[in-house]
């Protein structure tokens, strides 16, 4: 019988048990660090939209900002959560991760600087939800402040994929084991501006052992996001800032 297909970071899944291995690996994020702190002036009030296990949020704390991390997935900020605590008391002081949907932000708190990383806004549909995220990251920015989202680039999104039977991601496990990534699924539809993806994360925790599989379902959304910014009552900061020529990062700033 084949795995039932769940959603991307579901709980059950093994999307958001490896996901750190998979952006440490994945060269389509390379650069994103270095552009985020360099939107921050002197150390802000930052919130990250999507900050998943905390790579982005960790490194921004030790640099000597505070950050708040929201996700909607509990898998995944347990982890981030865990490495907040194995930090050094003065930078975990500077960091907190909650769980929350970014389309219906009410946090009580302005920010310097709010973040949406690495595609998240592309994973709900670009419309009520694009429209709310944007009004909800305009009320919590103090003014002046500037609005980041990293979104996919429209041309990779059609390219096709490699074939189902060949690996996109291979990882070696100690033991001789090894964690493998596979995309049995892909779909574009251009009037849509949609992606949909089946993908089959495999662990096999030791040669010849039983491997085990999780069909993941994750859907891509793209729309320009100029209209829906400032429709906010945001402006356009900058141009947007290439990322590997696979997304690009759309700075907003509220005046």
């Amino acid at each position: 019988m084949a795995p039932t297909t769940r959603p991307y970071y579901s709980s059950k899944g093994l999307s958001a048990v490896h996901y750190d291995l998979l952006t440490a690996a994945d060269k389509k994020l390379s650069g994103d660090l270095e552009v985020y702190a360099g939107l921050a002036s002197g150390p802000s009030q930052i919130l990250e939209l999507g900050a998943g296990t905390g790579r982005i949020a960790l490194d921004l704390a030790g640099r000597g900002h505070s950050v708040l991390g929201l996700d909607i997935a509990p898998a995944m900020l347990d982890q981030a959560e865990t490495k907040r605590k194995a930090l050094d008391p003065e930078t975990a002081s500077r960091l907190r991760f909650k769980l929350g949907d970014m389309a219906s932000l009410a946090l009580g708190e302005t920010f310097d600087l709010v973040l949406c990383t690495y595609f998240t806004l592309a994973h709900v549909p670009a419309g009520a939800a694009w429209k709310n995220t944007f009004r909800g990251v305009a009320k919590h920015l103090k003014p002046g402040g500037l609005a980041a989202f990293h979104l996919p680039v429209e041309e990779r999104m059609r390219e096709p994929p490699p074939p189902s039977d060949k690996p996109v991601f291979l990882h070696a496990l100690e033991g001789g084991g090894h964690v493998a990534l596979y995309i049995l699924e892909h779909g574009y539809n251009p009037k849509l501006g949609r992606m949909d993806l089946v993908l089959d994360f495999v662990t096999r925790a030791a040669p010849g052992a039983v491997a085990t599989h999780s069909h993941e379902r994750l859907t891509y959304y793209l729309a320009d996001p100029v209209p829906f910014a400032e429709a906010a009552g945001l402006q356009v900061a900058m141009a947007p800032i290439d990322i590997n020529g696979v997304g690009a990062i759309h700075v907003f700033c509220k005046l």
